[in-house]
Formats: C-alpha cells, sequence, structure tokens
C-alpha cells in the first residue's frame, strides 16, 4: 500500500481528499503546516508526496526543495491560485505534476496512480511542451480561484468575476449583495485568496448569530473580569483577522449601538477591548455581505449611511442561480464530485431528463440549495449510475409540473399574471414567487406598485 504525505492547510479540503485517497486504498498522513511535513519526511519513507504550493509558514515551493534534498520520490503539488511562472517553476524543482483547485478526485487519481508507476528519476518529459498545455488549460479554466469558487459562463458570471480580479488587488472595502445561499461567503474568501493579503487571516462572522449582549466582546474582545462571566481575556474577531481580511456577513443584522462602535473601529483602525483602557492598531481589509438593501434601510433610518459609505467603496453584485441557469451544470459536476469524495459514492453524472427539471425549477435557495440536492441525489443512486428523476426531491419535481400548467407564459399583463397566479397557489406568497421566479421581496415591491390587493 502506497503511503502519500498530504500536505494542505485547508483542513476541510484536507480531510475530503485523505477520505477519497484512503477510500482508493491508498495510506495517508496530513499536516497543515511546513514545519510538520519536514518532520515527517525526516523521519517516515514516504512513496509520494501531495502538496499545496502555498503553505502559511514557508515560502512558495520550499517544500520541493527540502523533499529533493532528502530523496528522489514523486511529488505533486496543488494550486489555487493562476500563477504560471509558479507552476512551471515547481515542476523546474523537480515537482512531477500540478494540479489546480478544485481537484477533479478521477483526475487527481490518475496522476497519482501514473506517478507511483514510474520512478520520477526516469521520467522523460518534454518540458516545453507539457507547459504550453498546462499553461492553456489554467488561463481556459481559473485565472486565479481558490477551492470552491467555480468560474462561470454566462455574461452575468463572467462580469462578476471581471469585478473579483479587478478589486482584489486593492486594499478597497467591498461590499457582496445577493440573496440567500448565492455564495457570499466564498466570493469574499476567492477576494482574500487574490490579494495581497492572502496569507493572512481570513475571518469570517456571521452578525445574525451574534447575541447583542455579546456583541462588543465578540467584535473587539474584553480582558478577564470585565463583566460577569469574562473568566480569561478574549481576541475579538478584529484582532483575530489582524493583517488580514474580515468578512462581515448579512451586515444589515448588527444593531444600531454596534454600528456606531464598527464605524469608528473601521475609520480609526484602532479598537479597545470591553473593560480595557489601551486601544490596539489593527490592520484589517472589510469585506461586508448581506441580502437585503441597506440603501433603503439607510434611508428609513435602521442602518447608518456613514457606514454604508465605508463599507461600500465597491460593490459586486452576485446573480442568483435562477439567472445564471446557463451555469447550471457546471454547478452540478461540480457539487457531484464533491459528494463523490464525501460519501464515498461514485455518480456518474445527471441524465438529461434531470437536467430539464433542475433547469425549469427556480432554485429560491441557491447553490446552497442546489449543493444539498445534489449531495441527496448522489447518496440515493447507485454507484457507477447516473442519476435519475426518482431520486430528485418530490417538491421540485412538483414544481415543474406546476410550471406546465401555469398562467406565467401566456399573452398577458404582468398584473394579470401575478392574481392569476396567486389565485394558483391561494394567496400563498412564497409559492406565487416561485412560480413568477422572482424572490418574495421583488413581489411585494410588485403588489405595492400594481395596487394589487387580496
Amino acid at each position: 500500500m502506497a503511503h502519500i504525505l498530504l500536505v494542505e492547510d485547508d483542513l476541510s479540503f484536507s480531510k475530503l481528499l485523505e477520505t477519497f485517497l484512503v477510500k482508493k486504498n491508498y495510506k495517508v498522513t496530513t499536516v497543515s503546516t511546513y514545519g510538520q511535513a519536514k518532520s515527517e519526511l525526516d523521519t517516515v519513507t514516504y512513496d509520494l508526496l501531495l502538496s499545496d504550493m502555498r503553505l502559511p509558514d514557508s515560502n512558495d515551493l520550499e517544500i520541493i526543495e527540502y523533499a529533493k534534498k532528502i530523496r528522489e520520490f514523486p511529488i505533486i503539488m496543488m494550486t489555487g491560485y493562476a500563477e504560471i511562472n509558479l507552476a512551471v517553476k515547481a515542476m523546474q524543482l523537480g515537482a512531477l505534476d500540478y494540479l489546480e483547485k478544485p481537484i477533479q478526485p478521477s483526475v487527481l487519481l490518475s496522476v497519482i496512480e501514473k506517478a507511483l508507476e514510474t520512478p520520477s528519476l526516469k521520467v522523460e518529459t518534454d518540458f516545453s511542451e507539457q507547459v504550453i498545455n498546462t499553461d492553456e488549460h489554467i488561463i481556459e479554466n481559473v485565472k486565479a480561484l481558490t477551492t470552491g469558487f467555480i468560474k462561470g459562463n454566462t455574461s452575468v458570471s463572467k462580469k462578476m468575476h471581471d469585478y473579483i480580479e479587478l478589486v482584489a488587488p486593492t486594499p478597497m472595502s467591498i461590499l457582496i449583495i445577493g440573496e440567500s445561499g448565492t455564495g457570499k461567503e466564498n466570493i469574499a474568501k476567492t477576494i482574500h485568496d487574490l490579494s495581497t493579503r492572502a496569507k493572512k487571516p481570513f475571518v469570517a462572522v456571521d452578525c445574525g448569530a451574534i447575541p447583542k449582549e455579546l456583541a462588543s466582546s465578540e467584535f473587539f474582545g474584553h480582558i478577564k473580569g470585565s463583566f460577569t462571566g469574562a473568566l480569561s481575556d478574549k481576541e475579538g474577531h478584529f484582532k483575530m483577522a489582524n493583517g488580514g481580511t474580515l468578512f462581515l456577513d448579512e451586515i444589515g443584522n448588527l444593531s444600531y449601538e454596534l454600528q456606531v462602535q464598527l464605524l469608528r473601529a473601521i475609520q480609526e483602525r484602532k479598537i479597545r477591548p470591553v473593560g480595557s483602557t489601551t486601544e490596539m492598531d489593527v490592520d484589517i481589509r472589510i469585506i461586508a455581505a448581506t441580502n437585503s438593501n441597506l440603501e433603503e434601510e439607510s434611508e428609513q433610518g435602521d442602518f447608518r449611511e456613514d457606514l454604508l459609505y465605508r463599507l461600500n467603496e465597491f460593490t459586486i453584485n452576485v446573480p442568483s442561480l435562477r439567472d445564471r441557469i446557463g451555469d447550471l451544470m457546471l454547478f452540478v459536476n461540480h457539487f457531484i464530485e464533491k459528494a463523490n469524495i464525501e460519501l464515498g459514492r461514485n455518480c456518474l453524472g445527471i441524465d438529461d431528463e434531470v437536467y430539464t427539471v433542475l433547469k425549469n425549477y427556480n432554485w429560491p435557495g441557491n447553490l446552497r440549495e442546489l449543493q444539498n440536492v445534489i449531495k441527496r441525489v448522489v447518496l440515493l443512486s447507485k454507484n457507477n449510475e447516473f442519476v435519475r428523476v426518482d431520486h430528485l426531491p418530490i417538491s421540485i419535481v412538483k414544481s415543474n409540473k406546476q410550471i406546465e400548467i401555469s398562467p406565467l407564459y401566456n399573452e398577458e399583463s404582468e398584473a394579470s399574471k401575478i392574481k392569476r397566479t396567486l389565485e394558483l397557489t391561494k394567496g400563498n406568497k412564497a409559492k406565487a414567487a416561485k412560480l413568477l421566479q422572482i424572490d418574495r421581496k421583488t413581489l411585494y415591491n410588485k403588489l405595492k406598485r400594481l395596487d394589487i390587493k387580496l
């Protein structure tokens, strides 16, 4: 049984790879830092090294040079960045191959099998030809994306991706706007990974999950004894993110009082832990996200206008899945690969009938809902077979039948369509919004604008 040393600082991704490789009858040892990898290489004889190109405690590719000093054995590098020069350098230093994230399990397995079959000392490769092929492959698929981020082919996806690449290297604060489940945190992490702060912390905070009475402590920390229950000093999110990026998800859920404190911290780049008399400097980039209209909330006095200006130096609008349905198969295939690894399955994909059903569904939960659905159908389907319609949730299959008989495609006025849809759903606005392929908030606005009374 071949023994693989896996070096990856993304622990969730590392666990996915480990699970997949163990199921393929490989022995796997996982570490997350260069220092740990050195210790393993010094004491254990491994058959193959599988490592991320960027590790938090080393210079780029330093691990290749160290491994080569010990002995000659296959080295495969992984990267989430479109750094062609770095990839070329990795192979010049002795890496046998490199893979771009997100990594397809079948490709990974093929590369590992080939590496273990062919002794690294005897590998003869037309290096210039290999570089040209891999360069084209990188440019076509991903320019600089992290694990889990899928670049779409639709116009709205390409526009969003262009904005991400444009703003990522800058120090600007960013506001990401999109419906729930569209992957706003994933986009924020991608921006961080493409920025000059990539090797520093990325701290994600769900603003809606923080109790109001503990919010100041959570953001700015506290010192021991500053309040009942403060049994020890605590670092807040600002200090944990120092040097890196602080991602504030659902920023609109913050209380007005905390908005004031947050504004000062962002303006001054200084924080004071609860109970402390000393301020400390912090160097962070702020990325915020929301699924609500903060401009409207600002006009109504629910969100501070000056804070909105601070957060919104650059806006990225994330399209809903129904607005980028042309990318559906990209996401489906990615989630199938991921579910295959997590569940130890070998689902081949979806058939045409399933694709038609998925394409016609409204996806109110967006990518999060799609990922959950795909994970379910992969579990229900048999290995080495395609997903069938009867594997899908009944609600999705039924929604297709409703669409077929719904009045939405008749030549009617907008008001008539909305009225008839509400009649069809017996006044259920959530179901009506699904049939109309809009979100509930948009439906409410239309009801008000068209003066439709229920």
